[in-house]
């Protein structure tokens, strides 16, 4: 008997010998974060200012769309080039115009621009009573830095505060354009994006139906 429990004993500790660093080999966790916003307008009219993936004429900070492929999935890509001159590539994995909605990844982006590594998101127009209609943008990624002990700007908080930052200013963009003409003479600006390499956040206010909420896995 007492052969048999000194082998698995005996094995447990061969193993911590062997992998000393076992319980620290588990690395950054993938992030997720979801924004939406309400907007008083018809889903069909919201959808049609995001419908077009080489389109993003709509998010602040971008200065051009170029790409090729339509809406098609797993075929369409796109190349953002923001006011800074920093680009961001994008490829397209879903897409539903049924049910105004799209998912894309990021291919390639310096993590000065954007501190995010294996990104996804999916943007979506959802119906609201009245007539109005809710977007929702939520994204799922990897913290800039690929392995434990990051720096300050490469961290789970510094990803989720980027990625959050571009999310807000694309939802308020979108509502500000779905105004009626008399309210957007009455409307705030749109604040910028505000992640490194794009244009400094212009004055403004964020839309009080704006939310925000983001958790760790």
């Amino acid at each position: 008997m007492a052969g048999t429990i000194e082998k698995p004993l005996l094995a447990v500790a061969l193993l911590g010998i062997v992998f000393p660093h076992a319980g620290w080999a588990h690395g950054p966790s993938r992030q997720k974060i979801t924004e939406t916003i309400q907007i008083d307008a018809p889903p069909a009219k919201v959808w049609a200012t995001i419908a077009d993936f080489h389109d993003m004429s709509w998010l602040p900070g971008v200065a051009k769309t170029s790409g090729e492929g339509g809406n098609e999935p797993d075929a369409a890509k796109r190349q953002l080039t923001l006011d800074s001159g920093a680009t961001i590539d994008e490829s397209l994995y879903k897409y539903d115009a049924g049910a105004m909605s799209y998912s894309y990844r990021i291919d390639n982006v310096d993590v000065k621009v954007l501190p995010v590594n294996n990104y996804s998101a999916t943007i979506i127009v959802l119906p609201a009573e009245g007539g109005k209609c809710t977007v929702e943008w939520r994204g799922a990624f990897y913290q800039g830095f690929p392995n434990n002990d990051p720096p300050p700007e490469l961290n789970d908080e510094a990803a989720l505060k980027a990625v959050g930052k571009v999310y807000r200013a694309g939802l308020e963009s979108l509502k500000k354009r779905s105004r009626r003409p008399s309210e957007r003479r009455a409307g705030n600006r749109v604040p910028c994006l505000c992640v490194r390499g794009l244009s400094r956040p212009r004055s403004g206010q964020r839309g009080r139906s704006l939310h925000h909420r983001s958790n760790r896995r």
